[in-house]
């Protein structure tokens, strides 16, 4: 467990976050037989503000990643950083193109359970890019090849699309999520495109023969070969008291809260 300090002293609303994230190492041949891919996982660094929000991501129903205030106690956080897709194939098995793996992702309100825990309303940012050898992150690779499939979208889930792009996508849970539950999953499956393998570029050449006679070559390389897949989610909450006060400074999104609770984007 670590300590933190207050970050915010304002009373208004508090406010909980946290990033988790895994990629897929992506290899193929040169002949283009075949394309293998094998995957790692990182970890971000995560940030809990003030106090009692707690939130928890879940992954094929099974808490990954966590970070709940420890009741009375001098701001002590219980954490757990957690990595996506481990289990994503069986043991022995590669990774194969265009197919959907379960990727059923879930928040829930874990905070404190004793009177004064906090029930919260909740954005997820999801980003999904293209890395290089170095971790460098390649803009001209597309992120659509990484396809985490959305679900429950306009009915418990709804997609900021002025704020979302190819590489972000922003959600938002519609309801109120009370202390102890767990939100509808937001995906279901991430699939990587097996498009990639026909991203390739083509180089003319020359080349000269033992006999020293030239003749032309084409040589062709796989754009995505060596790159990796990254696809991170952060999680953020506030409190329902004064919502519209705290998404307004916290999110930087004005939004509407009506008289059942059911949150909406202005």
């Amino acid at each position: 467990m670590n300590k933190f300090k207050k970050i915010i002293t304002s009373k208004a609303f508090s406010t909980a976050a946290f990033v988790l994230g895994a990629g897929l190492l992506v290899f193929s041949s040169v002949g283009g037989t075949r394309a293998a891919l094998t995957y790692y996982s990182e970890n971000y660094t995560s940030r809990v503000q003030l106090y009692d929000i707690g939130v928890t991501i879940a992954e094929n129903g099974k808490a990954i990643s966590y970070r709940d205030y420890v009741p009375n106690s001098d701001y002590v956080w219980d954490q757990h950083r957690g990595a996506l897709l481990l289990d994503m194939v069986p043991t022995g098995e590669e990774v194969k193109l265009g197919v959907a793996y379960p990727e059923v992702l879930s928040i829930t309100n874990s905070g404190n359970d004793e009177n004064n825990s906090i029930n919260t309303y909740n954005r997820v940012v999801v980003y999904k890019y293209w890395v290089d050898k170095d971790g460098k992150k390649c803009t001209d690779l597309d992120p659509n090849l990484i396809d985490l499939h959305y679900v429950n979208i306009g009915t418990d889930w709804i997609i900021d699309q002025e704020s979302s792009t190819s590489e972000r996508t922003v959600l938002y849970y519609t309801k109120l999520l009370k202390n102890g539950q767990t939100s509808p999953a937001f995906s279901d499956t991430v699939t990587i495109s097996d498009m990639i393998c026909t991203k390739v570029t083509q180089t003319a050449g020359e080349k000269k023969d033992e006999n020293g006679k030239t003749y032309k070559t084409l040589t062709t390389t796989y754009d995505y070969d060596g790159y990796s897949f990254v696809l991170e989610a952060v999680v953020n909450a506030i409190q329902d008291h004064n919502a519209e006060a705290a998404a307004k400074s916290v999110w930087g999104r004005e939004i509407s809260i009506a008289e059942d609770g059911t949150l909406s984007l202005k």
